[in-house]
């Protein structure tokens, strides 16, 4: 079934929608109620391509076994349409970030839109799957996000989305206005996957997310279906104190000396910034810490200060 939670005029006088899909058990209550929301930001397209995936297996499923779909399940594939429009990550209409609207405090109409999505979340889901990519500059390893003090709750819930890595990272101020953090705050169990990099998609990357939200609707009994035929991921944890940044002193270009994924040892080499006039080296960046680099710069333009990756500082799995 599609809902419409709001729509609106453009300026040109174009009509724009913001809408769900639901899915949900012909014969009984729903066991459990999930929501999956995608496209807050206008160049993350990863959540967006999952959302679409979902509907169209949601759908076959819902026609040739829908008795498998014991639970609610709702899909917002494309939160903020207008940016995706643009091509742009930011409400095109004063470069508001949508991930910055939930508190009730603003007055706009992205505000009113965010409004509306996060009540209908609150009213209709147990839990929820905010999915986002990584900006332009950075690519991710598929990862669950968790903010400090939420972690006893979330941590099971994203051991089964098939990721490599749960980030528990410490509470900052600007968590009060994003979407998983109102959520939480409501009582609603609410992840945070990022994965891939802004402005592209990457099939593994994909298919990886598909596969782990599949499983994720079979272990809360949202579906009743056959268990899809890929070893699933044994995340690390990752708590606030293991995360270490790698940044640049020099301006130039950023050339990686490793790959996204990649564990590392104290003192590898992490890439080499250099000059783009003359092809000088203008600084090596090693690694401080052994681990796992699950961030990696993906735009090669640096000034001082950029981050390059990040690195969890853990023991790799055997």
């Amino acid at each position: 079934m599609n809902k419409i939670l709001h729509s609106y005029k453009t300026p040109l006088g174009h009509s724009v929608q913001i809408a769900k899909k639901t899915y949900g058990p012909v014969s009984c209550k729903p066991k459990t109620r999930l929501a999956i929301i995608s496209g807050l930001h206008g160049d993350e397209l990863e959540g967006i391509a999952l959302c679409g995936r979902l509907v169209s297996y949601l759908s076959k499923l819902e026609v040739e076994n829908p008795e498998a779909i014991l639970g609610q399940i709702e899909i917002y594939p494309t939160a903020n349409p207008q940016s995706l429009g643009s091509s742009q990550r930011l409400w095109p209409m004063g470069d508001l970030d949508m991930n910055r609207q939930f508190a009730g405090n603003g007055k706009s109409l992205l505000s009113d839109i965010s409004q509306r999505i996060l009540a209908d979340i609150i009213q209709n889901s147990d839990i929820a799957i905010d999915i986002h990519a990584g900006n332009l500059f950075l690519k991710e390893l598929p990862q669950v996000r968790i903010i400090d003090g939420y972690d006893k709750k979330l941590i099971p819930l994203a051991f089964q989305c098939n990721v490599d890595l749960i980030w528990v990272h410490p509470m900052a101020d600007f968590f009060k206005l994003t979407l998983g953090f109102n959520l939480n705050k409501a009582k609603v169990r609410a992840i945070v996957i990022e994965a891939g990099v802004g402005a592209r998609l990457d099939k593994e990357i994909g298919d990886q997310l598909f596969f782990g939200m599949v499983r994720l609707m079979r272990s809360i009994g949202a579906l009743d279906c056959e268990k899809p035929d890929v070893k699933k991921k044994e995340p690390i944890l990752v708590n606030p104190d293991e995360v270490i940044m790698a940044t640049s002193k020099s301006s130039g270009f950023f050339i990686p000396e490793i790959k996204l994924g990649e564990w590392i040892e104290k003192g590898n080499p992490i890439g080499n910034i250099i000059c783009p006039n003359n092809g000088n080296i203008l600084e090596e960046i090693k690694a401080n810490s052994a681990g796992l680099a699950f961030t990696l710069r993906e735009y090669p333009m640096t000034y001082e200060g950029s981050v390059v990756a990040r690195i969890a500082k853990k023991e790799k799995l055997i």
